[in-house]
């Protein structure tokens, strides 16, 4: 028995149902001609630099909301602000891993992610609001998180079955994004009723 792997030439690839691939050797050339645009391949059907805009202005979202959630952390004041606090924080930390993904997503569209600090709050669908209290801090970030939400519901309608990989990372993040959202309204309620 031969430990000498198979050329490429000699290896059968089944065709698959009728319909579904019907030329395995296109898809291999296509792959190899193009092979410096990365995960972007011919049958990438939107343009790759208006999705990374996109990102990048879901990006700048992110960002912004990280600070603002760690301005609140650290500037929670009052006899629920403990429990409160717990939330910012863990909401920052989540925000930022949402930019980070993002971030990596528009670097795989052959783009470069946006982190200038200069045009964040023009390109954000969010704003930075610093907030007077406790319930003024909830209710921006609850605010911030409904704007995000119904963001990230148009995103996902424009990439569609086009793009099903920003698809997915978007509807995690949306995902994300309704729990923050039902986490503030929750502290709202909990705070009024004091």
């Amino acid at each position: 028995m031969s430990s000498q792997p198979a050329s490429p030439q000699s290896i059968h690839v089944p065709a698959g149902p009728p319909g579904f691939v019907s030329d395995i050797a296109a898809i291999r050339e296509r792959a190899r001609r193009t092979m410096s645009a990365g995960a972007v391949t011919p049958s990438y059907d939107l343009d790759p630099a208006s999705v990374a805009t996109l990102l990048n202005e879901a990006l700048a979202t992110e960002i912004v909301c990280t600070l603002r959630y760690r301005r609140h952390y650290h500037c929670a004041e009052g006899i629920h602000a403990e429990s409160v606090k717990s939330e910012f924080l863990q909401h920052a930390n989540q925000e930022l891993a949402h930019a980070d993904r993002i971030a990596e997503r528009i670097v795989q569209l052959g783009g470069q992610p946006d982190f200038s600090p200069g045009t964040l709050l023009q390109r954000s669908h969010a704003e930075y609001v610093e907030g007077e209290g406790l319930r003024s801090m909830i209710e921006a970030n609850l605010l911030a998180e409904r704007i995000a939400i119904e963001s990230y519901r148009e995103m996902i309608q424009y990439v569609g079955a086009h793009d099903p990989t920003t698809r997915r990372l978007l509807e995690d993040v949306l995902a994300d994004e309704e729990e923050h959202a039902d986490e503030m309204a929750s502290l709202l309620k909990r705070i009024g009723s004091a």
